[in-house]
């Protein structure tokens, strides 16, 4: 992988380590100030789902950190390949089911990422 590359799964793996620690951790508080749209008096009868749905980006967020660890360079490449294209459909169903906004910050990213692993 260069270093573009890098850095970029290193963002994409950052984001997903925040968005664990919000959904798992903060769920009641700054949850309310990302989702606003969400009605306010369900965050706490759905914390422990959202907790549920932070562990799960955390595995992602390891899936990504773990490519870093690993010496054969084709090998690592198809882990994070594999790790960002999870990411991607991720971003792209919440997307469509929640706010375009998560297109931009969680897809947008892992697949520009994905094309330049893909192009070199």
């Amino acid at each position: 992988m260069n270093i573009t590359s890098n850095i970029l799964i290193g963002l994409v793996a950052f984001l997903h380590l925040y968005f664990l620690y919000f959904e798992m951790f903060a769920w009641t508080t700054l949850g309310k100030k990302i989702f606003r749209n969400f009605p306010s008096d369900l965050f706490e009868p759905t914390k422990s789902m959202a907790a549920n749905q932070g562990l799960y980006n955390g595995f992602l967020a390891a899936g990504l950190i773990w490519t870093y660890f690993i010496t054969d360079v084709n090998w690592s490449d198809h882990i994070a390949l594999f790790f960002l294209a999870c990411v991607a459909i991720a971003g792209i169903y919440g997307a469509l089911t929640v706010t375009k906004k998560i297109f931009f910050i969680q897809a947008m990213p892992a697949l520009i990422t994905i094309l330049l692993i893909l192009s070199k």
